[in-house]
């Protein structure tokens, strides 16, 4: 049985708002280096980043590019209009026309249809039982959907985001692939500048995909376990290469997010050769999994009871992180996508 990872966290460490609009720059945000053994730790802020690090180390960023995914439509069926404001949020891109998602209303059937614009409507093929999502297939595909969804569509934002914030604010530096339906934040902080600071000191830099999916449903009755939460990710022959020569070599890799340990991991052999691979991960990281690509984590900071926190558990031992968090409560570290960073390793 897992051991729970137990605080409790202040009204207060929610980050409600982009470091930029606090005042600071991206990579100005503050910086908690945990050792993975001892659990100690060091407080710094992000532009430090490069002291703490040695050359020959490989830094893995996932280049998804986060998808404004809240929609809203008009619902008909047949030829009847049942709303004409029905608020939609994509979960997971299944291929270049289907999504799953979301939709914020009760009653939808399979052949409904709900209308975004003159030119896109999406058609519902498939609902589930015990389940939110849905399956839409949209009337455009590809690049002209994606052009629709941009147009149209505004990020995913959570109870402790008090207002809108631009689409913006909720990519990395170097996103290129659309696909995340919520910012794969752990590398929010990097700037290029950082990055080219990296570089110099000669630690490597490598990229993958993973596409986000959504994971708050909006009811507590709805909680996808991580096996259930399936999402698509590609690992390019580049980026399998550099790693493994890394490993071999017995150099340090670093998983940004936990969206490229849940990759990583799952192209893994057992010897810890990392495999150039694409298609779905339901891989659930905890404890008692025995990692075998990433030697460090960098990521934010996760709620209680999150299931985030069950793969930090699988890089240091529940009764560590427990502490390791206490301590950044008592440091006043910010939490979710705006706030601050944690590197474990």
């Amino acid at each position: 049985m897992a051991v729970p990872v137990t605080f409790t966290l202040p009204q207060g460490l929610n980050a409600s708002a982009p470091p930029e609009r606090r005042g600071i720059r991206r990579d100005h945000v503050r910086l908690m280096i945990s050792d993975r053994q001892t659990g100690k730790t060091v407080h710094t802020r992000f532009y430090q980043l490069a002291r703490y690090l040695r050359p020959g180390d490989v830094i893995v960023l996932n280049t998804s590019r986060t998808v404004p995914a809240v929609l809203q439509a008009s619902w008909m069926r047949e030829e009847s209009v049942l709303s004409t404001a029905t608020e939609i949020r994509l979960a997971h891109r299944y291929d270049e026309e289907n999504w799953d998602a979301m939709v914020v209303a009760e009653g939808v059937r399979a052949g409904d249809r709900f209308h975004f614009s003159p030119s896109l409507f999406a058609t519902v093929v498939a609902v589930r039982e015990q389940s939110p999502l849905l399956r839409l297939r949209f009337s455009l595909r590809g690049s002209d959907l994606y052009e629709q969804i941009y147009a149209l569509g505004e990020p995913v934002r959570y109870e402790y985001i008090k207002q809108p914030w631009d689409l913006d604010y909720y990519q990395t530096v170097y996103a290129s692939v659309p696909g995340s339906v919520e910012l794969p934040s752990a590398g929010r902080a990097f700037s290029w500048e950082i990055l080219l600071q990296l570089q110099k000191k000669g630690v490597q830099i490598a990229y993958l995909i993973l596409h986000t999916g959504l994971s708050y449903l909006l009811d507590d009755r709805f909680k996808m376990k991580p096996e259930e939460n399936c999402e698509q990710f590609v690992i390019s022959p580049e980026t399998a290469q550099v790693i493994n020569r890394a490993k071999q070599a017995g150099h340090r890799i670093i998983a940004v997010g936990t969206t490229v340990v849940r990759a990583l991991e799952s192209a893994a052999l057992s010897d810890g050769t990392c495999l150039a691979k694409q298609g779905w991960t339901c891989l659930h990281i905890d404890e008692h999994t025995s990692l075998k690509i990433a030697d460090g984590l960098m990521t934010g900071f996760h709620e209680p009871e999150a299931s985030h926190l069950d793969l930090l558990s699988a890089f240091v031992s529940p009764p560590l992180l427990t502490g390791m968090y206490r301590e950044a409560i008592q440091e006043r570290y910010l939490w979710h996508e705006f706030g601050d960073i944690h590197l474990i390793i």
